[in-house]
């Protein structure tokens, strides 16, 4: 029988603090297992088999199997932000060329639509997994509002609007067309019509 590891899995006081190399086996093999049998027939017992843990140590730390595939598929909360703030178009393509490889990675292709449909069923789920994006959408909020003092965005954008633009267009755009490539000829087409609109 497998040996559980409880025994290096225990909070502040209560034993050995948690493994961080069970974590990452865990991380690991869920991503594996995603991308070789997708969303709908993973399990928690398959995941610890391959990790070589017990379905006890998955739920000692995730709760459900979709929080555990979502950290499996966003280790960290995507962020495009990270170069200075300068014009807000290159700043939009930086974050539209952010969704894009994020969304097209094997693991996220796998886990997404089972993911989405999971999160969409129970509420409290989602708002634990979204609670992930805060520094994210934060961040967004700030370069909107910097772009708006320098005079280069429009005082009335909804920065929740614009992260449902850029992160809609991108899953509905591998939804219609799964075989083709995102390229940057997309980022740039994509980015033009955000920053410039449709009207003249």
């Amino acid at each position: 029988m497998k040996a559980d590891p409880s025994d290096l899995d225990k909070g502040p006081g209560a034993g050995r603090p948690r493994d961080p190399r069970i974590d990452s086996a865990i991380l690991s093999a869920t991503a594996e297992l995603l991308v070789e049998i997708g969303y709908s027939s993973l399990s928690l017992a398959a995941v610890a088999e391959r990790a070589g843990t017990t379905k006890s140590a998955l739920y000692r730390r995730w709760s459900s199997k979709a929080e555990l595939v979502h950290e499996a598929a966003f280790p960290t909360a995507p962020s495009a932000l990270q170069a200075p703030a300068g014009d807000i178009a290159n700043d939009l393509r930086m974050m539209i060329a952010a969704a894009r490889d994020v969304f097209t990675t094997p693991v996220v292709r796998a886990a997404l639509p089972g993911l989405v449909a999971d999160m969409n069923a129970d509420p409290d789920l989602n708002a634990r997994v979204m609670a992930r994006f805060t520094d994210l959408f934060t961040a967004v909020q700030v370069r909107l509002r910097e772009a708006v003092d320098r005079g280069e965005a429009h005082p009335d954008v909804d920065p929740d609007r614009l992260i449902e633009l850029i992160g809609g267009a991108t899953m509905l755009r591998m939804l219609l067309r799964p075989t083709e490539e995102l390229d940057d000829a997309w980022v740039d087409q994509t980015t033009a019509i955000i920053v410039h609109g449709v009207t003249r």
